[in-house]
């Protein structure tokens, strides 16, 4: 995914950031906005194109190059943990749970009250790819709910569910038992899920992510890494 380096000469600098492996895309737009960055010395601008070979670029004064090695991890993210980088307060960091070079970011988040599936990577342009609205990937979460739920719920979660945002909607939706059941969604809200269901009149008692895409989590154990490569998502 890195090898647009090698055959393009002029990229757009939001995609030159995010082949070094600093930040996504979208966050690299955050900094050229915010005057973090300077291309040969002068202050980038959005939309700015530059030689991938030839341009200095630097981020709050620190020149940052393509990186070479990207990697990719699949989580499973015990309970307790924060998909966050910044937090220097949090106890339990998903990032903890992998090696610490090279430097990599949570895809997405999983919150803190969630387990399951999380990708960890230094991949700019595949972090965009999962999380830019304009991609659709589905994710799979096994629900469990406190109380035994009717049938109703199951046609309303697919309907719609009026959310601040907007309509929020499960592609599909099953039942499991009388109190557990598996959704698909492709929006992202934060904690929708459980908002979905608590504007329905259930609360979530466990939710653990089982799917991106066609990432699944298996069998793989809680707090334990694999790294994995990635072709074709």
């Amino acid at each position: 995914m890195s090898a647009f380096i090698l055959t393009m000469a002029v990229v757009n600098l939001t995609q030159y950031i995010a082949s070094s492996g600093l930040c996504s895309r979208r966050a690299a737009e955050e900094l050229i906005r915010s005057g973090h960055v300077k291309v040969n010395g002068a202050l980038a601008v959005l939309g700015q194109k530059v030689d991938a070979v030839t341009a200095k670029v630097s981020v709050s004064g620190k020149i940052i190059h393509p990186a070479t090695q990207k990697v990719y991890y699949l989580v499973n993210k015990p309970l307790g943990y924060v998909c966050t980088t910044k937090d220097r307060h949090a106890d339990k960091k998903v990032i903890d749970l992998v090696p610490k070079n090279p430097k990599v970011w949570p895809v997405g988040r999983l919150d803190k009250d969630s387990h399951g599936l999380v990708i960890l990577t230094n991949d700019g342009e595949l972090t965009n790819r999962l999380t830019h609205p304009s991609f659709i990937h589905e994710k799979e979460y096994l629900l469990t709910l406190e109380r035994p739920f009717s049938p109703e719920l199951l046609l309303k979660l697919k309907q719609g569910v009026k959310l601040e945002e907007g309509l929020a909607k499960a592609d599909t939706v099953k039942k499991v038992s009388p109190t557990k059941l598996s959704i698909v969604v492709h929006q992202g809200w934060n904690r929708q899920i459980r908002r979905m269901l608590g504007a329905c009149g259930y609360r979530v008692v466990d939710l653990v992510r089982v799917r991106v895409g066609k990432m699944r989590l298996g069998e793989l154990r809680e707090g334990k890494y694999k790294e994995i490569k990635i072709t074709n998502f």
